[in-house]
């Protein structure tokens, strides 16, 4: 057993809705890791729910802390570049929530530095551990829909009046697409690898927005066609999934539990976590219909395979160079709907030679 000496201490950078509600409860609760400090400006707000951590308001201090090893940045988008830069500098290993930073030339100068200071970066992609992901990744790999031949991935929720947040408002790294389009992305690249090129619209759609609300991406797999979609005004809710091949669809609706049971305050280790009511439905090429149980989700997996990493030297959860190919995603979305016209990922053959 990891005693309290032993154990990885962790500086957690920034206590929004990622830090609060992801971060600080996963690390508190993964054995062998220690949140020993937190740099936010909302030091009564954090103080109050960690009473026995550090809280610092200047992030730079908590990274040049000596006694941190791991720094989690869970600030705002465009702050995740020099503040991972400062903090491999200082020799910290790293881990960046997601999008990993907003351009893409960002993330192969942080992967760079890693490199130099011989650090372990690695990307909050979460998402790899929701239960319908799970299990739509066995489905796939058992061969059960056959030859995969669509699949739509939406995003979406239901919220009419625009918030007072830089998610929200017209900076670098905002809008619905740095937001929720990391998720998507992410997990088609799992299933699928990179795609041929990526076809994109984003539209402001609320009143008094400011960046895009809604977007449709579309990758281009040759006989396999994926569309992801993410918007701020859908109520009620269309499949979160649905699969479809040459054997068979399977269809999705709701999302993974674990966001809502983090915020609700249950922790990891509870008779419930992980467990999704909504299972998906099954329709066979024989005509028959099944609801299989889904497997339950696993965000903790995460920050124990960044424990087993550093203390153990197994392989990295979410390695740098698969974030990178996400960004590259993002940025081939981002021009497609400035240009209108379909485009490639702007990846060096080594880079692509990393998916072999």
């Amino acid at each position: 057993m990891t005693t309290p000496a032993q154990a990885v201490p962790v500086a957690l950078i920034g206590y929004g809705n990622a830090g609060k509600t992801f971060h600080a409860p996963l690390i508190a609760t993964t054995p062998g890791l220690r949140l020993a400090c937190i740099a936010s400006s909302q030091g009564q707000a954090v103080a109050a729910d960690w009473p026995d951590t550090r809280v610092v308001a200047d992030p730079l201090a908590a990274i040049h802390a000596p006694d941190i090893e791991l720094v989690v940045i869970a600030s705002p988008n465009d702050t995740h570049a020099p503040l991972a830069a400062a903090a491999l500098t200082a020799g910290k290993h790293v881990v960046v929530d997601k999008p990993f930073t907003v351009e893409l030339a960002e993330a192969r100068e942080l992967i760079r530095l890693a490199e130099q200071h011989g650090r372990l970066l690695s990307v909050f992609h979460n998402r790899r551990w929701d239960a319908d992901f799970l299990a739509l990744r066995a489905l796939l790999a058992d061969g059960r829909l056959g030859r995969p031949t669509q699949l739509e991935s939406r995003f979406e929720r239901f919220r009419p009046e625009v918030r007072a947040r830089w998610r929200e408002q017209a900076v670098a790294g905002g809008g619905v697409w740095y937001d929720l389009g990391p998720h998507l992305v992410d997990q088609t690249l799992q299933l699928f690898g990179l795609p041929d090129s990526v076809s994109a619209r984003f539209a402001i759609q609320r009143d008094g927005a400011e960046t895009d609300d809604w977007a449709q991406v579309d990758l281009d797999y040759g006989q396999l066609q994926v569309t992801l979609r993410a918007s701020m005004l859908v109520a009620g809710g269309m499949p979160r999934f649905a699969a479809h091949g040459t054997a068979g669809s399977w269809v999705k609706y709701g999302l993974d539990c674990q966001e809502d049971q983090l915020k609700a305050g249950l922790r990891p280790g509870a008779p419930d976590w992980g467990l999704d009511p909504q299972a998906p439905t099954v329709y066979a090429a024989d005509g028959s219909i099944s609801t299989p149980p889904l497997p339950r989700g696993d965000y903790p997996a995460y920050y124990t395979a960044i424990h087993a990493a550093l203390r153990e030297g197994t392989p990295n959860p979410v390695p740098a160079h698969e974030a990178l190919a996400v960004m590259a995603v993002i940025d081939a979305a981002r021009r497609s709907a400035s240009s209108g016209q379909r485009t490639g990922l702007e990846l060096t053959e080594q880079e692509r030679a990393s998916w072999n």
